[in-house]
């Protein structure tokens, strides 16, 4: 944990978004700066604070590449668009803050601007599924279009899929690897334009993306691997259950049951009584949960959740979550597959469960607070997360 904020989802979020300098995203003295202007949990100050960050930046990146200074154009505008990403993180739920749609649009935007300033330049793609598209991006190692191994990368809850180059695409491509991230139906993208919110059987989603994949010349069909971040942890293995194609798997952290990893965070008592126990019991847990809904961090991640998976109601949320499981499916994973947590992280909870259910090639890797890994998607030391994760991913892929 970082200790920049007493608040400790302040605290993560902001470790979050300077951990991002590892990969270009991000200079630990401008998240420092902007910490400086943010009051303890005060979600107006943070959006403030972060945004005009993310317009300095934005502007600077213009008249640099104005000037024809690309690489400090490039840097600029990586740096931005993490930021505008970090501005509406508090602002997240609905209804939709009209902010929260304006930043997500101006951390694309500065994205993209960096995509093509990028060598080779990196490709904005659109995915066809279901009659609509997905976006996402298409990263080379080289500019020419030879097959190499790809990883697929999957983000979580509140992820996009420009987030998901700063968390490992950027490593990826540092090694020789064609790299494709993408914003899946709750993810950036998909649910701010296009009200896509999430479903359990990932499968169907990655189906597509990895026949998008297969028509690509810069990808090796029997080396596509998929890496699953945050909540990508569970959508990536459930993915690897019904996907045949993928090589290999990674999910970081594991997460082998919604509803399980949710009920360990709830009293025991009331664990227990979900969903079909005593009426007062229940009753009492949805009316705190409504009164945490209204807290600015305490009950963010309730705001989230409701907002991706389409429904109003608390209660009904964690009736949902029954169905992101994979109970009866675990069995069905074939690729080798890499299975992380972190020392401090409370999602991942399940991870262990996740490893003992697989019946493939398996690896558990758990990262510590001693190395400096130990908070949620060892946010503060990815690079070691990627060396290790790269590392095995690399073995498996020579074979």
């Amino acid at each position: 944990m970082s200790c920049v904020f007493r608040d400790e989802l302040f605290d993560a979020q902001w470790l979050r978004t300077a951990g991002h300098a590892s990969s270009g995203g991000a200079e630990v003295a401008e998240c420092f700066a902007a910490a400086e202007r943010i009051r303890e949990v005060d979600a107006e100050s943070w959006y403030n604070a972060w945004r005009a960050l993310g317009e300095s930046l934005l502007e600077q990146a213009d008249k640099s590449r104005a000037r024809g200074r690309h690489a400090s154009a490039l840097s600029a505008y990586l740096r931005g668009s993490n930021y505008f990403r970090a501005a509406y993180t508090f602002l997240i739920g609905a209804p939709v803050d009209p902010r929260v749609v304006e930043c997500y649009r101006q951390q694309r935007s500065a994205f993209q601007s960096a995509a093509a300033l990028m060598t080779p330049a990196a490709e904005s793609i659109g995915i066809p599924f279901e009659g609509r598209t997905l976006h996402g991006y298409l990263f080379r190692p080289t500019g020419d279009v030879k097959p190499r191994p790809t990883l697929i990368i999957t983000g979580g809850y509140d992820s996009t899929a420009e987030e998901a180059y700063f968390f490992s695409g950027a490593a990826a491509v540092a090694r020789g690897y064609t790299c494709l991230v993408y914003d899946g139906p709750g993810q950036g993208a998909a649910i701010v334009e296009d009200g896509l919110v999430f479903r359990p059987d990932w499968e169907a989603v990655v189906g597509p993306v990895v026949d998008f994949a297969n028509g690509r010349p810069e990808v090796d069909p029997a080396r596509i691997a998929m890496l699953g971040i945050s909540f990508g942890g569970y959508l990536a293995p459930r993915a690897a259950s019904g996907e045949p194609r993928l090589a290999a798997c990674i999910a970081d952290p594991g997460e082998f049951s919604l509803f399980e990893e949710l009920k360990n965070r709830v009293p025991a008592f009331i664990g227990r009584q979900l969903f079909d126990g005593n009426r007062s019991v229940l009753a009492l847990f949805e009316w705190l949960m409504r009164r945490r809904l209204r807290h600015t961090t305490a009950g963010w991640g309730l705001r989230r959740c409701l907002w991706v998976h389409g429904v109003d109601d608390p209660m009904a949320y964690f009736r949902l979550t029954q169905e992101y499981t994979l109970a009866g499916r675990v069995d069905r994973i074939r690729c080798p597959t890499l299975v992380c947590s972190a020392e401090n992280d409370e999602i991942g909870a399940s991870a262990d469960q996740l490893y003992a259910g697989l019946t493939c090639e398996k690896t558990r890797l758990l990262f510590t607070a001693k190395e400096g890994a130990g908070d949620h998607c060892e946010a503060g030391a990815r690079s070691l997360f990627n060396q290790r994760a790269f590392d095995w991913l690399d073995s498996v892929l020579k074979r």
